[in-house]
């Protein structure tokens, strides 16, 4: 059965839009999906679905949280192929000291990759910027709260994608290579 990788925007930061990483495992096993397991609190699951694509398990995933929680969430979810494939294509991965000031943005298609791509005029040195084929790379070398482009990535300039430090999107990989062993 495939796996997949959901990311959740923009929940549990603050008081807003609070969901128990219980709830939401209880919420993806009833949609029928298996081995569900969540990473931190923030949004991040892997899962086994039996069928649907990408696009169609974020939409579904997304309109339950809204059904059964209240809560409206947009929903990124990236199969186990393709989330490899970002963290494979991530061209700062082995230049990065600190993983947690390395952002990678998670878009629903590449289409949207485009809008990700506007905040390089605000990218300053030593910060680092790259658009892949599937994912956008941002490395803030002084760190996520003085970078004027981290701000815009995930603020408005990066409502299409959600973001991940590299040291999460590490543990998810390994997350993913647990499950599918």
């Amino acid at each position: 059965m495939p796996i997949f990788v959901a990311l959740l925007r923009g929940i549990n930061v603050g008081k807003a839009k609070r969901i128990a990483m219980a709830d939401l495992r209880a919420l993806l096993e009833s949609l029928g999906y298996t081995d569900v397991a969540t990473l931190l609190n923030s949004g991040n699951v892997v899962f086994k679905a039996g069928k649907g694509t990408p696009k169609k398990l974020a939409a579904d995933i997304s309109a339950a949280i809204a059904a059964q929680l209240g809560i409206e969430v947009p929903v990124i979810v990236v199969s186990a192929k393709d989330f490899a494939l970002i963290a494979k294509e991530n061209p700062f991965a082995k230049t990065a000291p600190d993983p947690s000031r390395l952002l990678i943005a998670f878009v629903p298609d590449a289409t949207a990759l485009s809008a990700v791509s506007s905040i390089a005029p605000l990218v300053t040195p030593p910060e680092q910027f790259h658009v892949g084929a599937h994912a956008a790379y941002l490395h803030c070398a002084s760190g996520i709260l003085e970078s004027k482009a981290g701000e815009a990535l995930v603020g408005k300039a990066g409502k299409a994608a959600t973001t991940r430090n590299w040291g999460t999107v590490q543990k998810l990989q390994a997350l993913v290579d647990k499950i599918d062993a």
